[in-house]
């Protein structure tokens, strides 16, 4: 079966304007053009945007997709499986979530009780989920999986006290980030207090802390999209500001 632009983002759930802009970077092209000027797109094509809307749900960006579907290497059914997977995955640290959600109402009504290490179950599991999906391909390259796998059991083994300061330290971090930021100056105290932040924060991860690891960390930040993505979301540049503060705060320089 064929499907016009229109037609296809109806089935598929998308907007006309995205299947264009896959098509004007050349993610899904159709299959030919009619002669009233019309995309027109065939089972292939359907296909491939089923493999695209999988990749964006779990949070691969648009280039990466288009690199690993254009691999003559590609496999739809491995990538099928793979996808199936990570679904279950998520659901399960979402019906744990939920688990978490109802036995806090219970509390909350006088039903039952609830331990402090209770509160935090499913939490942590998602964040080392949520690392691993948008950053893990990166970091295991550059650090080696067994740095990576350290770091997850860190995170797994923390108590409820260093959950909530990891995940205060980060917020701290950002808004003293964008503090500094302000300022144009990536060697001022305010921007090398920004860097001690970020240490303290990348230390809980960590099992050991070095200068020059820190320093690669930072630059990573400015080379790779999406971790450029998370410190410029606020600001553009905000990631080179850091990497260039942390450059101050370690004395390296990659």
């Amino acid at each position: 079966m064929e499907y016009t632009v229109k037609k296809l983002g109806e089935i598929a759930g998308v907007s006309t304007r995205t299947i264009r802009y896959y098509d004007e970077i050349e993610l899904l092209k159709p299959a030919r053009t009619n002669s009233s000027g019309y995309r027109i797109y065939g089972q292939k094509e359907v296909d491939r945007l089923q493999q695209i809307l999988f990749y964006k749900e779990l949070g691969v960006g648009l280039d990466e997709i288009k690199d690993i579907l254009d691999d003559p290497a590609f496999d739809a059914t491995k990538a099928l499986e793979e996808h199936r997977e990570q679904l279950l995955t998520r659901r399960a640290q979402i019906d744990q979530l939920i688990e978490n959600v109802d036995k806090t109402i219970g509390v909350k009504k006088g039903r039952c009780n609830m331990s402090d290490k209770e509160k935090f179950e499913g939490f942590k599991e998602k964040l080392v989920e949520d690392n691993e999906k948008t950053y893990g391909k990166e970091v295991r390259e550059k650090y080696g999986d067994k740095r990576v796998d350290e770091s997850n059991a860190k995170v797994m083994n923390m108590s409820q006290e260093d959950y909530e300061k990891v995940t205060g330290l980060e917020k701290e971090m950002k808004a003293v980030l964008a503090e500094a930021f302000q300022t144009g100056d990536p060697a001022s105290d305010i921007s090398q207090k920004a860097a001690d932040l970020h240490k303290k924060w990348i230390s809980f991860y960590w099992g050991h802390y070095s200068k020059e690891a820190h320093a690669g960390l930072a630059q990573m930040y400015v080379d790779d999209e999406r971790f450029k993505a998370y410190y410029d979301a606020e600001q553009e540049g905000m990631a080179e500001f850091l990497r260039d503060a942390i450059y101050v705060y370690t004395g390296q320089n990659s």
